[in-house]
């Protein structure tokens, strides 16, 4: 079963300095039927006014991915860690306990575009606290898993990420690990189709619920770009 959440319907914010949606309930943004999916918390595209920056914060045990998709960030801790990432690149931060981070835009002309995504942590699982990896260009690179197969960064959670780029006209296949997954277009419009020929059309920046389906196919009906995120647990 594929149930779409458009763009329209997620939560928005513009504070200047910062604009950005939210598909689960977070900041301001609150409905109590999407706290967040599975081990999947939290899912926001934002945009950075230059020379804009969070403030140091403390999280919760998450796992929180930055995907920069314009610009270049620069990530801090209070342990005097710090990690610059630009436009094409990812950043894992396996958040500590009494550890704060901040998160500034080192463009003083230029906005900062990123996704950033929340997993819940499982309390054994220990990882380096920052990765970092490029993305490659491929149709479908995995961008994360728990074992960090293929190169990708390595989750504190049964999480399975995909990043997704295809040309128009193009499809790619995909086995899922569970029951739930969730989609998320962030360019280009496309056509979700199950085994059972369920279609639905998702265009820019909106997403979909993936509900007991162990296959997905892709197909770009104009030149796509977005994340799948394969959430057995």
């Amino acid at each position: 079963m594929i149930t779409p959440r458009t763009a329209g319907q997620c939560g928005k914010a513009d504070y200047g300095w910062l604009q950005a949606r939210y598909t689960f309930s977070f900041g301001h943004y609150f409905d109590p039927e999407l706290l967040g999916y599975a081990s999947l918390r939290v899912l926001n595209q934002e945009v950075l006014a230059p020379d804009a920056a969070f403030q140091p914060r403390t999280y919760p045990r998450v796992d929180i991915l930055n995907l920069v998709l314009d610009g270049e960030a620069e990530y801090r801790d209070s342990e005097g860690n710090h990690v610059q990432v630009s436009a094409g690149e990812a950043l894992l931060i396996s958040t500590q306990q009494g550890i704060s981070y901040s998160e500034h835009n080192l463009s003083k002309s230029h906005s900062l575009t990123r996704m950033q995504l929340w997993l819940d942590a499982c309390p054994e699982r220990e990882n380096p606290l920052w990765q970092k990896v490029s993305l490659n260009g491929q149709r479908s690179q995995l961008l994360a898993s728990p074992d960090g197969q293929n190169g990708s960064l390595m989750l504190r959670q049964q999480v399975w990420l995909h990043h997704v780029e295809l040309e128009q006209g193009e499809s790619q296949a995909f086995q899922l690990h569970g029951p739930r997954a969730y989609l998320q277009s962030i360019h280009g419009t496309l056509h979700a189709v199950t085994p059972q020929e369920e279609k639905k059309a998702l265009t820019c920046g909106d997403g979909a619920f993936i509900r007991d389906e162990s296959q997905l196919t892709l197909v770009a009906d104009t030149r796509l770009r977005g994340l799948l995120i394969d959430l057995p647990v």
